[in-house]
């Protein structure tokens, strides 16, 4: 009986530890989406007036054989005057995209810029028994998410707003030297609090690179992301970005042709100049602040085309200051970023670069929208 209590309860301790590790949200992990077979959408759709009853001719009164028939006379009635045309001017313009798509054809550019069709404005004079067509929301929408992922890097100045920027060529670069980060982890996945080992891998020889993270626990297993590429006068250039778990899930860029394709078989995307991959994103960010730290006062915006390994999206970062941390390595000072959720299922990021480690991470901290979290605290750091 002893020895059947003992397997019982090693079972139980290798299931939650299989748990916790699979619902890690790593630091630059994918939000958490509802699967699609379980999404119930739900839409009012407004009722067409009741057309008018059909106006019936009266017919003529039977007469006598004997009589010469009477012709019937309808009487057709006269149909409602036209609407007259609005004062003002019918054009309703699109809104223009500053877009740029590295290797696009000419005609992208002009397909993108141009107006929507002519919408008639209802007049005032329109009689009510004959109501106006109710205009389509597309005539005037947002521009898509194609063209949002297809911008470059925006640096937006405080209070100026994101989206002005974006076509800009990316801005200078001080690459960081080698490095290797190992990393506190504890946070709460699926209601269950844990903890777990990290460990950042930075490694370049001055034209390619390679970023590796590995979060690990004990007796289940560890995932990891990896990220390679070229390294050019502005940044990071990724080429591949995997993730693996129990199986591996990969995104390949195509950087003449602007594009990224999925191993997973979803949609490929448009990708701009400076596009980053969920890891590399972290090291250019670093980066960019090392070569203008003067630039990116508080309340900067910096927006970058972001890749995970199923989807591209724009992240926004906010400078929000400079704070001293507490870290199992020591006391550390750093400079703060906040990404805040933009939509349903999006993922709050808290990012702390050290301006001592070339303005690498030295802490993360990413809570989901279920309030699941992940808190990575940096122990150490030193040469790979």
């Amino acid at each position: 009986m002893p020895r059947q209590a003992l397997v019982l309860i090693t079972a139980l301790v290798l299931a939650l530890h299989w748990l916790v590790l699979h619902g890690v949200p790593l630091a630059w992990d994918s939000p958490q989406q509802p699967m699609a077979g379980r999404v119930f959408s739900t839409r009012s759709v407004a009722a067409a007036p009741p057309a008018p009853a059909p106006v019936v001719a009266p017919t003529a009164a039977p007469t006598p054989p004997a009589a010469i028939a009477a012709k019937p006379v309808v009487r057709r009635r006269q149909a409602p005057p036209a609407p007259s045309p609005a004062a003002a001017d019918p054009t309703v313009a699109a809104p223009e995209a500053s877009v740029q798509v590295a290797g696009a054809e000419p005609s992208a550019n002009s397909t993108a810029a141009a107006p929507a069709p002519d919408i008639a404005t209802p007049s005032t004079a329109t009689p009510a028994s004959a109501p106006p067509a109710e205009v389509p929301a597309s005539g005037a929408s947002a521009p898509s998410a194609e063209e949002t992922t297809a911008a470059g890097i925006d640096i937006a100045p405080p209070g100026s707003g994101t989206g002005r920027t974006a076509g800009a060529p990316p801005p200078p670069v001080r690459i960081p030297a080698p490095t290797r980060l190992v990393f506190d982890v504890s946070g709460q996945a699926k209601k269950f609090a844990y903890n777990a080992r990290a460990e950042l891998l930075w490694q370049h020889d001055g034209s390619r690179y390679e970023a590796r993270q590995e979060v690990s626990a004990f007796l289940v297993g560890s995932r990891t992301q990896r990220s390679v590429g070229a390294i050019t006068a502005q940044g990071l250039l990724p080429e591949k970005f995997s993730d693996k778990s129990r199986s591996e899930q990969a995104a390949h860029f195509d950087h003449a042709k602007g594009r990224v394709t999925f191993s997973a078989n979803t949609p490929e995307a448009a990708v701009g100049p400076g596009a980053q991959d969920r890891l590399s994103l972290f090291i250019q960010l670093g980066a960019m602040l090392a070569a203008d730290p003067v630039r990116f006062v508080p309340g900067t915006q910096v927006t970058i085309t972001t890749v995970s390994a199923r989807t591209a999206d724009r992240w926004t970062f906010t400078v929000e200051g400079p704070e001293t941390l507490d870290l199992p390595a020591g006391p550390t000072p750093a400079l703060k970023l906040l990404r805040l959720p933009r939509k349903d299922y999006d993922q709050k990021a808290e990012l702390w670069v050290a301006p001592s480690l070339n303005y690498l991470p030295v802490r993360i901290k990413l809570t989901q929208a279920n309030s699941d979290f992940a808190d990575l605290l940096l122990r150490s750091s030193g040469a790979p």
